[in-house]
This record gives C-alpha cells, structure tokens and sequence, in this order.
C-alpha cells in the first residue's frame, strides 16, 4: 500500500520561490515513477512534472525552466523546486504514485 504526504505549501510573492515535499512509503519506489500535478480553482488537475526510476524527468509546458523535480530514493522523498513562481502557478499541487495521491498542498502566489 503506498501511502504520500505533500508539504512546502504556502504564500509567495511573485516572483518568488519554494520547495514542495512529497514522502512516500511503500514498496518499489526507486523504480516507480513519482508525478507532481496540480488543481486550480474551477480547473481540471494537470500534470506539472514527472520523475521516473531513472531519474529521467519531464515538464509541463508552462513550468519549464522554472521548476525542477528531484527525488531522493534512500529517504523515499520527491521535490518539487519552485522558481519564478506567477499568479496562475496558484493551486492545490498533489503527488502521484501509481494509483495513489496525496492530500495535497495549497500553493497561492500572489502579492
């Protein structure tokens, strides 16, 4: 049973940054692909980024080269690096492995 838990959420200015946590537990989580997305108020949940086994990652368009998924496999940890952030970056941010989410993290950006 794989359980996560986000953390890092909070009010940012503009401009500004912050580092989302996402701890899992369970089995097979070094080979298993670790996913960020996020809901905005009255929007679908969409995928922000990916982290596979292998370390491999992939991006939503809008967030390239502001934010960075890393993960950490001896602490069961997935991060999300937050940079740049803007008004339409505001939105609840969850963690995703296989068919398990967690309770997800408020993200508001604004001044």
């Amino acid at each position: 049973q794989v359980q996560l838990v986000e953390s890092g959420g909070g009010l940012v200015q503009p401009g500004g940054s912050l580092r989302l946590s996402c701890a899992a537990s369970g089995s097979f989580f070094s080979i298993s692909t670790v996913g960020w997305h996020r809901q905005a108020p009255g929007k679908q949940r969409e995928l922000v980024a990916t982290i596979n086994g292998d370390s491999s990652t992939n991006y939503a368009d809008t967030v390239k080269g502001r934010f960075t998924i890393s993960r950490d496999n001896a602490k069961k940890m997935v991060y999300l690096q937050m940079n740049s952030l803007k008004p339409e970056d505001t939105a609840v941010y969850y963690c995703n492995m296989w068919n398990s989410w967690g309770q997800g993290t408020q993200v508001t950006v604004s001044s």
